[in-house]
């Protein structure tokens, strides 16, 4: 694994200071922004390690670990995939994909935190309740995982949830497990009908209790008449619901979702150059067959784009429903492997040092020495911080 050449963390260390000096910060996202920053550089810390062939000194700084961060996110992706696997079925397993209006992107700027756990919530209903619909023919309870992500490849705002659903339903009032066709989960436009009902419904709650707040490009939502005319335009809108099988085996299903589970805004991969003001990264345009392309932008405008996609503190964007969910889901897990007819998986080791559980996850050797490719790090003294900047 190349680690890249250019990194968010280079952009903000740039320029974020000039975006503190123009625009307010809010105190979380001053300390997101803050994290990243500073992540992997003295100001965190580290250790100073010495090669045991050359005798160089390499200076190893502490990572962020903030769930923004570009750098830190490829072992946290695969510890947690690796912890899913106790929960695999030998089922094919559906993608599901359920996408908010842009015309939402304003009201939901305004109340993060309530909207977007009322996306978590409508998707859950939409999805149990055609589990539980005769028509459907599954009779039970779906145990799904779902994922979300706030941008599109420009890093503009695009609510949707990403959910990895196995094929099948579980009813715990008869203990039976009832398998979903292998190809087909529920019908597309059936889901998109019910998914736009259910979230213009409980938009309109929202408002009746007085829950919602109209700020900044909302402000104009406040007015009835302008709330009832923006309601006809979500009603006339097709609202997109997209379900796919992802594979076959469910090994390959949760690889898949560990695509997304800690995937930010922007990796660092993707970024080309920083030229003075100028940011490049690269982009793919699907409406142009995927096509691979470069987009430049002024250095504050990337990190305002950046900046839409911080969640609010504690907001869990990875969310289990059903009965993957809850205190009962070991138990439940283990009802349906015996319906099922097969076995446990073998329980984990938590004992792996940190070097070896990177190099298993990433092929990254990190006690190697970087000068002379021979030698091995050996820790010699402890890097204290040196914090600064706004």
């Amino acid at each position: 694994m190349n680690r890249p050449h250019l990194r968010v963390a280079d952009v903000l260390r740039s320029h974020w200071p000039e975006h503190v000096r123009r625009h307010p910060v809010e105190p979380q996202v001053r300390k997101v922004m803050g994290h990243l920053r500073d992540c992997r550089s003295a100001a965190l810390g580290g250790h100073l390690h010495r090669c045991d062939h050359c005798g160089s000194e390499i200076p190893v700084y502490n990572s962020c670990r903030d769930r923004h961060c570009p750098t830190c996110q490829t072992v946290r992706k695969q510890q947690w995939v690796e912890h899913r696997q106790a929960e695999l079925l030998p089922v094919p397993y559906f993608h599901v994909v359920f996408t908010l209006p842009h015309q939402l992107n304003s009201l939901v700027r305004a109340n993060p935190a309530r909207l977007l756990c009322e996306l978590f919530g409508v998707v859950a209903w939409v999805l149990q309740r055609f589990a539980a619909d005769p028509q459907w023919k599954l009779g039970g309870q779906l145990g799904f995982l779902a994922v979300l992500h706030t941008w599109t490849q420009k890093l503009l705002l695009h609510y949707h949830v990403h959910c990895l659903v196995p094929g099948g339903a579980w009813n715990a009032d008869t203990g039976t497990w009832r398998s979903a066709n292998r190809h087909y989960l529920f019908g597309k436009q059936a889901l998109a009908s019910a998914f736009q009902a259910r979230f213009i419904a409980r938009l309109k709650t929202l408002r009746r209790r007085n829950r919602l707040r109209y700020d900044g490009p909302a402000t104009t939502l406040a007015s009835d008449a302008d709330w009832n005319i923006w309601i006809d335009s979500l009603w006339a809108t097709p609202w997109i619901v997209y379900p796919k099988v992802t594979a076959q085996t469910s090994t390959h299903a949760l690889d898949y979702l560990g695509r997304y589970t800690h995937r930010v805004a922007l990796s660092d991969h993707r970024l080309r150059a920083l030229q003075g003001d100028a940011v490049t990264f690269d982009w793919r345009d699907r409406a142009d067959g995927n096509m691979l392309k470069q987009m430049t932008l002024p250095a504050q405008d990337f990190i305002a784009r950046f900046l839409l996609h911080i969640l609010p503190s504690g907001f869990a964007k990875v969310r289990a429903y059903g009965w993957l969910a809850g205190r009962n889901k070991t138990a439940t897990l283990a009802a349906i492997r015996q319906v099922l007819k097969v076995a446990p998986p073998p329980p984990t080791s938590d004992r792996e040092s940190t070097p070896d559980r990177v190099l298993r996850l990433t092929g990254v050797d990190i006690t190697r020495c970087p000068r002379c490719k021979t030698g091995h790090l050996v820790y010699d003294r402890c890097l204290p911080p040196s914090r600064a900047g706004p």
